[in-house]
C-alpha cells in the first residue's frame, strides 16, 4: 500500500538532482517555450553552458521545433538523459518534495515541487476534474511536443500549478519549518533569472501534512459553500498548460500497453510540477502580448477593423506618429465597457476602440480577430511575447505589427476560471520571460 495514498492526485516522486560537482548556474536553463523569437538569447545560453552538464542538453528550445534537425536533436536529448543517470551526473535524492524559493525582479515566491496524477486532469471545456486548464488548449501544439517526450527517460518541470489558499495552509508552513535547515541548492540563475534556493522535504510527517492540507482545500462541502459548485478545482494551470497536456497525451499512449495493476504507479502517469499559492505576494500576473509577422500592414489594419466591428458592437481605429501621442489619445478616449487595443508598426502607433465587446477580456476580443486574420493572410505568423520593449522592437520592423494587452487581476483568477471556464489562450503570464521556471529537478518517466 502507498503510504502517501490520497484523494487529490498528489504523488511523492524520487527526485533526481545534479551531484555536488555540477555548476548549477550552468545546469539550470529557462523553460523551452521562452524567447522563441530571440535566437540571440539561446546563442548566449549556449556560450554560457559550453561543455558543462546542463538541462540545455535535456530539452529542445521551441524555436527549433519543426526544423530539419529536430529528430537528430531529440535523439541526442534522450541519449544525454541516459548518460546523466548512468554516469552519476544526476543523483537520486530519495522520495520527497522540493521546497523552492525564487527571487527575481524584486519579487520572492515560494513553491513545492511534486508530481500530480494525470488521471485527475482534463483540458477540455466543461471539465470537472481536480486539475484543469486555465486557457484554451491547442491540440495541434501537442504532437511536436509529444515527439520529445515519448522516448524520453526523464522529465523536468517548468509547469507551474496554482492553488487558491488564502489562509496559506499548504506551502507557507513548510517554508517556516525548513527555512533554517540545510539547503539542497542555493545559487544564481543565468541570464537575469535571479536567485533560487531549495530544501529537500523527505520527512514523512511533513509530506502527509501537505497532502492533508490540500485535501482540506478540496473538501466538497467547503468548496460548494465558497463557489456554489459541486466539483472542486483544486489545481489550476498557471504556466505550462501545453506541456502538461503533452504529458497527459503521452500517458494515454503508455497506459494502452499496461495492465490495470501496472497503471497504478507507472512513473509516466505522474507529471512533475511546481505548486504555488496564487495568494503568494511574489506572484505577479503579467500580460502576454502579440507580434504578427509577414504582413501587408495596411491590409491587416483594414481587415481587423472590419472583423472587430463585425464580431462586436463597433470598432474605431486611430493612428499617431509617436507612442506618447497614442497613449495620451487612448487615455482620453477610453470608455467604461469598451476594449482598447493598442498596436505598433513601422512608423506608426495606434489603437482599436471596440464598443460592446462580445468577449469578457481584451485578449479574447483581440485573439478572435487575429485567429481569423491568420487563416486569411497566407504566410502571416504570430508569436506571444513577454515584455513591452520586445513588442516595440519586433512590432516596428518591416511587415510586422505588435499588440499590447493589459494584465489580468490575479485575485479574480480562480473565480473566473471556475465560472467562465478556460480563459482565451495566452491571457496571462506569471512574470516576464526571465522570471519563468528554470529546469532543475528531474524525475524518471520510464519503468
Amino acid at each position: 500500500m502507498n503510504k502517501y495514498e490520497n484523494s487529490v492526485g498528489v504523488f511523492v516522486p524520487h527526485m533526481l538532482l545534479p551531484n555536488k560537482n555540477v555548476d548549477l548556474t550552468r545546469w539550470a536553463v529557462v523553460a523551452c517555450d521562452q524567447y522563441t523569437s530571440q535566437p540571440e538569447y539561446w546563442e548566449e545560453t549556449e556560450r554560457i553552458v559550453g561543455d558543462a552538464p546542463s538541462t540545455l542538453r535535456l530539452m529542445l528550445p521551441e524555436m527549433y521545433l519543426g526544423k530539419p534537425d529536430e529528430a537528430e536533436r531529440i535523439t541526442k536529448i534522450n541519449a544525454t538523459m541516459d548518460k546523466y543517470v548512468l554516469d552519476g551526473t544526476l543523483e537520486d535524492k530519495g522520495e520527497g518534495f522540493v521546497l523552492t524559493r525564487r527571487s527575481v525582479a524584486g519579487n520572492v515566491r515560494t513553491g513545492i515541487v511534486m508530481a500530480l496524477d494525470l488521471e485527475c486532469y482534463d483540458y477540455n471545456k466543461g471539465a470537472t476534474t481536480l486539475i484543469r486548464a486555465t486557457e484554451g488548449t491547442i491540440v495541434e501544439r501537442i504532437p511536436p511536443r509529444l515527439r520529445i517526450r515519448e522516448n524520453a527517460p526523464l522529465e523536468m518541470p517548468h509547469i507551474l500549478v496554482l492553488i487558491d489558499d488564502p489562509e496559506k495552509t499548504v506551502i507557507e508552513p513548510t517554508l517556516a519549518k525548513y527555512a533554517s535547515k540545510e539547503k539542497l541548492y542555493d545559487f544564481e540563475l543565468m541570464q537575469k533569472g535571479g536567485h533560487i534556493e531549495g530544501w529537500f522535504v523527505g520527512c514523512e510527517n511533513e509530506i502527509k501534512r501537505i497532502i492533508r492540507a490540500l485535501e482540506k482545500l478540496a473538501d466538497k462541502d467547503a468548496y460548494k459553500a465558497k463557489y456554489g459548485k459541486e466539483h472542486p478545482m483544486l489545481f489550476a494551470m498557471g504556466d505550462g498548460n501545453h506541456s502538461f497536456a503533452t504529458a497527459k497525451a503521452n500517458w494515454e499512449n503508455v497506459k494502452k500497453t499496461l495492465t490495470p495493476e501496472q497503471m497504478k504507479d507507472h512513473p509516466a502517469r505522474f507529471a512533475l510540477i511546481e505548486l504555488e499559492n496564487v495568494h503568494d505576494d511574489g506572484i505577479v500576473f503579467e500580460p502576454i502580448h502579440r507580434v504578427l509577422f509577414n504582413l501587408d500592414t495596411d491590409k491587416a489594419i483594414a481587415y481587423l477593423m472590419d472583423k472587430l466591428a463585425h464580431d462586436n458592437g463597433s470598432c474605431e481605429m486611430k493612428q499617431f506618429k509617436s507612442k506618447a501621442e497614442r497613449d495620451d489619445a487612448m487615455a482620453d478616449d477610453a470608455e467604461q465597457g469598451a476594449h482598447m487595443l493598442p498596436f505598433c508598426l513601422k512608423g506608426s502607433y495606434g489603437y482599436f476602440k471596440v464598443q460592446k465587446p462580445s468577449a469578457q477580456l481584451e485578449v479574447g476580443t483581440l485573439q478572435n480577430a487575429l485567429d481569423a486574420m491568420l487563416k486569411e493572410f497566407k504566410g502571416a505568423a504570430i508569436d506571444y511575447i513577454h515584455g513591452e520593449d520586445v513588442v516595440y522592437d519586433l512590432g516596428t520592423q518591416d511587415g510586422n505589427m505588435g499588440f499590447l494587452l493589459p494584465p489580468m487581476d490575479k485575485g479574480a483568477f480562480f473565480r473566473t476560471v471556475i465560472f467562465d471556464g478556460a480563459l482565451p489562450r495566452k491571457t496571462f503570464s506569471m512574470g516576464e520571460a526571465n522570471e519563468k521556471r528554470y529546469y532543475l529537478e528531474c524525475k524518471s518517466i520510464k519503468k
